[in-house]
């Protein structure tokens, strides 16, 4: 059985599904991303300078290996409006094992 690296799903939210596919795009291009999921229609509730916030957002769902997170956090917070960018990992532990070897050809460990 060949070894492969350990992936993540990123969570980020963005303020619109165009702010969303230049930071997917920008994500892709690099190669810190090998597929990235746009979602719209999100409605967020949130702390924010000492009140509760509310804003309609769409949220991006990217699968990555683990060992681009640094590399990834840092272009999202280059190409995000937000001054404090939700940039949340999870890993993934199984899956179709040829999305697996699909996702560690499409992105490159940085």
């Amino acid at each position: 059985m060949e070894s492969l690296p350990e992936f993540l799903m990123c969570l980020v939210t963005c303020e619109s599904p165009d702010q969303g596919e230049k930071i997917a795009r920008g994500l892709l291009e690099k190669r810190l991303a090998a597929c990235v999921n746009i979602l719209p229609g999100a409605r967020s509730l949130y702390w924010w300078e000492g009140k509760i916030d509310e804003s309609a957002e769409c949220v991006l769902v990217i699968k990555t290996q683990e060992a681009n997170l640094g590399a990834l956090i840092a272009e999202v917070k280059r190409l995000h409006s937000y001054s404090v960018p939700e940039v949340i990992a999870f890993r993934i532990e199984g899956g179709n094992p040829d999305y697996l070897r699909w996702l560690a050809d499409e992105t490159s460990a940085q």
